[in-house]
């Protein structure tokens, strides 16, 4: 062989082939099965998961196998440390992109996927990833989905599935319902086509219902603190009242708002409450009840078209079908204008008996709250917003508290204390007792003005007492409400999971016999969507028509199928015991690997998913199917790796690097050693090819330690030296820590900086050493570890997958020497290392031997030496 030079000056022959080694390496593991989880369930176990991956056409760039690498890496190690792991693989791969794929490509998704899924493993497989292929699933597998509609079964006999017409994201082009996260701007996330808000009948999943323990069971989960807050907002748990506002029967004249016609009345100015409908309200503040102007509901709320007088009706209508071209991102947005529509009716505050004009906008939504609100918009900015640009009235009801000392903290309002809160005196309705906000809402704490019998309270204790009196006059109650809406399940498309539901002619639902369990997917040429709203099953009308088992009635299949959600909420389970035919897991099995001991995956998909598969949990849980109250006990959210462009790795950019590229030049250890290398694994950081080089040398350089240029063994029969021994377990200790703690950069430097320390030597690797550096390096690089482990133990030698963890010597770890500052008047001059039993004469001593003090002292006068053993020697200088 040819002798080559590296940029460290050592002289080198090829032997290192790593594409020889890992092909070897991953062939002898993947037909030994020597990751495979064992049966003996008296170990402890660690289960260690990846999130589910879904196969796309493009396959793996490098960005996707950080968090691969570092479940590898902790899978690799625990069985290192005893434990039985579970480290499986699998794919989620029913759903939208594949459907789409297919309609363009005129390939049937089944096939499509499969070929996906072929590269993906594929993949995977060439970075020597110890997962336990045996227990591979795919959710378009008819006896995984099996389980997923069995799971449906039990959300439906538990009153958790339920069918309703709702407001749904229609994409037209699509022709499929897009779930929130699928519309982007007005657009489906997949092609940019518009989407608009129509009523259909849909399937939904009661997770309001668990919308309680989905909270308060996250103090169970050692979850970082920003996931566990993203699932808060989401459920966006909130306590306050409910109130109820009667609708007056009859409109009549009084204060309304600019521009608003009434019918004329008797005069009076009196009005009708009789037994008129209630727009019941949720309210966090129902302190500022006296602050109320008007009133806004919903253009979906069931009142809408109700409350539209005659005059007003048909700008009614076109408001609300303005509105359902909207999607609830648009409506929602904090900065967009607000536009609104006069109902011509009022409702009536039950705090103080005022008419609140009742409006229609869209920037308040059915789908929370009650789909109705009082405005306050001296103390909410949207309310705010919407009320300047309608011009309504502005009432101040709370008081910064400083301003409410300097006013006192009666009804009126100061004139002075009102100007320096950002108001002025106004008169709304002919009482002059309002102060009118009008360049801000004040959404602070303070004391209740203007507010009856609040005045005075702070905000705690007005809440209270308002909340006491609304339940003793009934006008309200308390009341929790939540952000969460039920989960819509439905979907029109061809690519999912079938609905195990069965139509009657008389308009009942019943479900397919668990027996008759899966319903199948029908084997179709074409799949393009209907044109009218339904399913492309909806057209399959062999598999749509059927008999139902138990009447023996004619029936039609539900023709929407389940989301892509579905299969991923439940697959952490069918991983445990994914060949059972009897039910989704053994309960033996189940109890014994539950709960994930980790779960990594990016933050990115970290909410819903996190959210349905834990709601799905607590219902598996609640039907003694699963033995814990959650699925996963540590959850990680590795960062982003960019392109070198530091821009998102796309394919439209065309910034993707596929690891195809790059693993024959420098293979899978160095691939694997580079990704925990660049960073902390939360890190943001850009990928760098080039950057590939660097472990491929530290390799090269750790092979040389154990294999001389001849191919013969390098390994030393001398005993370490000490600072070899001392490195050695300095290292282990720090790659043990780093591990446990997901600190990989690290690990991997302080690997790279022992073989610095043992190739500074010159002596080989010392066999004292040899196995104990082997299984340190094996989880961060396992190919050319198992290598050189056959090397010195010969070519049967067992694999190091389950060899023990090196031992640590902690007295390796107690410094002999110690770095002491040395300081001339105050200031450090030089460092020196000294035995840390040290005395003072003896640091003196060393102190005055380091050639840069000892050319400050020369001709000095030193009037004090300071000596502190273990800390640092001072020089005090006085003058010639």
């Amino acid at each position: 062989m040819s002798t080559t030079q590296d940029t460290h000056g050592l002289n080198e022959r090829q032997v290192y082939d790593h594409r020889a080694i890992e092909a070897r390496w991953q062939a002898r593991w993947l037909e030994t099965g020597v990751f495979a989880a064992r049966a003996d369930l008296s170990l402890p176990k660690y289960y260690v998961l990846d999130f589910f991956p879904y196969p796309s056409g493009t396959g793996l760039h490098v960005g996707h196998p950080l968090g691969y690498v570092a479940t590898d890496i902790v899978a690799r190690y625990k069985r290192h440390r005893g434990f039985n792991v579970l480290h499986p693989m699998g794919w989620d791969a029913f759903g939208l992109p594949a459907e789409q794929h297919a309609l363009k490509t005129g390939v049937h998704p089944a096939l499509t996927t499969r070929r996906n899924i072929d590269t993906f493993r594929r993949q995977l497989r060439s970075f020597g990833f110890s997962y336990d292929w045996s227990r591979e699933v795919d959710t378009t597998d008819p006896t995984y989905y099996r389980w997923t509609q069995w799971i449906f079964l039990k959300l439906y006999e538990r009153g958790l599935a339920y069918e309703a017409e709702v407001a749904v994201n229609w994409c037209p082009a699509l022709g499929t319902v897009l779930a929130n996260e699928e519309v982007i701007d007005g657009r489906s996330e997949v092609g940019g086509h518009p989407v608009i808000r129509r009523p259909m009948k849909q399937w939904l999943l009661r997770i309001t219902a668990y919308a309680e323990r989905l909270v308060k069971d996250l103090d169970l989960l050692d979850w970082p603190e920003h996931i566990k807050a993203l699932q808060r907002n989401w459920i966006g748990r909130s306590a306050g009242a409910e109130v109820d506002f009667r609708v007056e029967q009859r409109a009549v004249p009084g204060d309304v708002p600019p521009g608003i016609e009434v019918p004329a009345g008797d005069g009076t100015g009196s009005y009708d409450q009789g037994n008129g409908p209630v727009l019941r309200i949720f309210t966090t503040r129902p302190d500022t009840l006296f602050g109320a102007t008007y009133m806004v509901i919903a253009p979906e709320h069931p009142l809408a078209e109700t409350l539209a007088t005659s005059d007003n009706a048909r700008a009614c209508a076109e408001y609300r079908a303005a509105a359902a071209s909207k999607t609830d991102f648009e409506r929602s947005a904090l900065n967009r204008e607000k536009t609104g529509v006069f109902t011509g009716s009022y409702a009536i505050n039950p705090v103080n008996d005022e008419r609140l004009p009742i409006w229609i906008a869209d920037y308040v939504m059915l789908g929370y709250g009650t789909g109705a609100i009082m405005a306050v918009p001296g103390h909410d900015e949207r309310d705010h917003e919407f009320a300047r640009a309608m011009k309504l009235p502005i009432l101040e009801v709370v008081r910064a508290t400083d301003i409410a000392a300097a006013a006192g903290s009666g009804a009126a309002a100061h004139p002075a204390a009102a100007a320096a809160a950002g108001a002025v005196p106004t008169s709304v309705g002919g009482d002059a007792k309002h102060a009118r906000v009008q360049e801000a809402a004040y959404t602070g704490d303070g004391v209740l003005v203007n507010s009856g019998l609040l005045d005075g309270l702070d905000v705690p204790a007005a809440k209270a007492r308002i909340t006491e009196w609304l339940l003793q006059h009934k006008a309200g109650r308390p009341a929790v409400h939540t952000r969460l809406r039920d989960w819509l399940f439905s979907r029109q498309r061809y690519w999912g999971e079938p609905f195990p539901v069965l139509h009657h002619a008389d308009g009942s639902v019943s479900t397919v016999p668990e027996t008759d369990l899966p319903v199948r997917l029908p084997e179709v040429e074409k799949y393009q969507p209907s044109g009218t709203g339904e399913s492309p099953l909806a057209t399959v009308t062999e598999w749509v028509v059927t008999t139902d088992p138990v009447s023996g009635e004619g029936v039609r299949r539900e023709t929407h199928t389940m989301p892509q959600w579905a299969g991923s909420c439940w697959y952490y389970l069918r991983f445990i015991d994914p060949r059972n035919e009897q039910a989704p897991v053994d309960p033996k099995l189940e109890k014994y690997w539950m709960p994930v001991d980790l779960y990594v995956g990016g933050a990115e998909h970290a909410t819903l998913h996190l959210l349905y598969a834990r709601f799905w949990h607590k219902v598996l849980f609640d039907a003694g199917v699963v033995s814990t109250p959650e699925p996963f006990h540590k959850l990680y959210c590795q960062g982003m790796i960019l392109g070198e462009d530091h821009e998102k790795m796309s394919k439209s950019r065309g910034n993707t690097v596929s690891p195809d590229d790059v693993l024959p030049e420098y293979g899978a250890d160095a691939f694997r050693l580079y990704e925990m290398f660049m960073g902390p694994l939360t890190a943001v950081k850009p990928w760098q090819t080039a950057g590939l080089s660097g472990t491929h040398r530290f390799l090269k350089r750790a092979w040389r330690l154990y294999v001389t240029d001849d191919g013969g063994l390098a390994v030393s029969d001398a005993a370490p030296s000490a600072e070899a021994m001392r490195a050695f377990h300095r290292t282990l200790a720090k790659v043990t820590d780093d591990i446990e703690a997901l600190a990989l950069n690290t690990a991997v430097s302080t690997m790279m900086e022992f073989v610095n320390v043992l190739v500074r030597e010159g002596v080989g690797m010392p066999r004292a050493l040899a196995d104990g550096f082997l299984r340190m390096l094996s989880p961060f690089a396992p190919h050319i570890t198992e290598e050189l482990n056959a090397r010195l133990h010969g070519a049967d030698a067992p694999s190091l997958a389950w060899q023990k963890w090196p031992e640590l010597d902690r007295s390796q770890l107690v410094e002999d020497d110690v770095e002491i500052a040395v300081q001339v008047n105050g200031k450090v001059r030089a460092s020196i290392r000294v035995p840390k039993d040290a005395d003072a004469a003896a640091l003196t001593a060393a102190a005055r031997a380091e050639p840069a003090v000892e050319k400050l002292l020369a001709g000095a006068v030193v009037k004090k030496v300071v000596a502190v053993p273990g800390r640092i020697v001072n020089f005090v200088l006085g003058g010639a």
